[in-house]
């Protein structure tokens, strides 16, 4: 079963997608939007184009595990794609994800437009790759 990785945010939003077997997690795209109903019906359609079984969105934690606004907003997200799909959708603790994914491009050596571009749906994999790391290592 495939799986889609969602990082998010009230600009851009990024996509990833598991392989069929949900062993590796790779970026899509990125949604560029800021209107809430608009991103929701852009990554439902693409839950629908990739057949996903599953959708993960990233929960952002404050890093004291507290439950911040911009975390009580991916749950209202999380919802409402989960309303809008008819496919279960997880939160998944994403605390520091952004920050991997800057990492991964200055290792890469990604920089400037491209660099803007493409975070988004790094952070998204690297959810992604989090959550099929956990379901493989509990056997879930």
């Amino acid at each position: 079963m495939r799986i889609m990785g969602v990082d998010f945010g009230d600009a851009r939003t990024g996509i990833a997608v598991s392989d069929e077997a949900g062993f590796l997690a790779s970026p899509v795209c990125v949604i560029k939007e800021t209107s809430f109903n608009e991103t929701i019906k852009k990554a439902a359609k693409l839950a629908a184009e990739y057949s996903v079984g599953q959708i993960v969105v990233g929960y952002p934690k404050n890093m004291n595990g507290t439950i911040g606004e911009r975390a009580e907003k991916s749950k209202r997200f999380a919802k409402r794609l989960e309303a809008a799909t008819g496919v279960p959708v997880k939160l998944w603790d994403e605390r520091c994800t952004t920050m991997s994914a800057a990492v991964y491009m200055n290792a890469t050596d990604t920089r400037g437009k491209k660099r803007k571009n493409n975070i988004d749906a790094a952070a998204a994999a690297i959810i992604l790759q989090d959550y099929l790391d956990y379901l493989r290592n509990t056997n879930v």
